[in-house]
């Protein structure tokens, strides 16, 4: 941050938060601790931010307006321009940013009561938009969002490599996974559409089970749905972001799983939140959550947007 003569408390302050918030997290950092590292008041601090949700807000504005602006000038390329200026400005952006990112990685079910979290939501669905491409099929989504993940949390994990080393690095992994199949791997027709009947038949997963593992003609790995029981993101502290709702784990079936024909069901305080989280992080699309939550889009919209 460049401080201007005219705001230095302001940019004092928040130095001071963002130091204390590294050291401490979020929760555990007071405005009378910030206040104390640069001698002001508690009522000092309050005068330029109302409460301690402003501060992380003000911190991570600057990360949300530049990836706002990167999308905004990706918006009008060709496909595969768009592609690539949104995958290697989003990596200059993390890389430019690691600090508010650490923080915000670790506390960013902190962000939601607010328009910051809203305008992050909007951000990581653009980025996926912009990245599968116009009428992407569900495996183009779903490695648009890998590739965002990609070029997004090695940054948080390896803090000890120069960025030039791991721009490097993760440009290569986002190249690799997102380089066309080879002709004899590409992908068969959807197979769910002639799954369906056999389950409606009452060919659950139990019975699926039952007839033995799949030869090698059947689902190719890159077609294969993801695992459906609750896990951590590989490496986060503490488990902060699982990337399936506990909820949709708990005694329910690959039938039970798929969305229901008719008004879609309402979701829980438990699922909207796991919803909000995982669409910030930027892992799931809409229609990702949709899936593991077994509802319509239009209910994870209705839910994403709510205030």
């Amino acid at each position: 941050m460049t401080a201007d003569p005219a705001d230095d408390t302001r940019t004092r302050i928040l130095r001071a938060a963002l130091d204390l918030f590294a050291e401490h997290g979020y929760q555990r950092t007071s405005l009378r601790q910030i206040g104390e590292r640069l001698r002001l008041t508690k009522t000092a601090i309050l005068y330029h931010f109302p409460a301690k949700e402003h501060l992380l807000a003000a911190l991570v504005e600057p990360l949300v307006g530049d990836l706002e602006a990167l999308l905004d000038s990706a918006q009008s390329q060709p496909t595969e321009r768009a592609r690539w200026t949104v995958l290697e400005g989003w990596l200059d952006i993390m890389l430019a940013h690691r600090r508010p990112l650490g923080m915000l990685f670790h506390d960013i079910a902190l962000i939601g009561r607010g328009d910051t979290y809203h305008r992050l939501m909007e951000v990581a669905m653009r980025a996926n938009d912009l990245i599968a491409g116009p009428n992407a099929g569900r495996r183009e989504r779903v490695l648009a969002v890998q590739a965002v993940g990609a070029c997004s949390d090695p940054v948080v994990f390896f803090t000890d490599v120069s960025d030039e080393v791991l721009r490097a690095d993760m440009l290569d992994g986002a190249r690799r996974l997102l380089a066309p199949l080879p002709a004899d791997a590409t992908p068969r027709p959807h197979e769910e559409a002639t799954a369906e009947p056999h389950e409606e038949a009452g060919a659950g997963a139990h019975e699926e089970a039952a007839a033995g593992p799949r030869t090698a003609t059947t689902i190719p790995p890159s077609r294969r749905e993801p695992p459906t029981h609750t896990t951590a993101r590989d490496g986060a502290p503490g488990g902060a972001i699982p990337t399936t709702p506990p909820s949709v784990t708990s005694g329910a079936g690959t039938a039970s799983r798929r969305r229901r024909p008719g008004r879609p069901p309402a979701l829980g305080r438990e699922q909207v939140e796991a919803a909000r989280r995982m669409h910030a992080a930027g892992t799931h699309s809409v229609d990702a959550i949709a899936a593991a939550l077994g509802v319509s889009r239009a209910t994870v919209y209705r839910h994403l947007t709510a205030p």
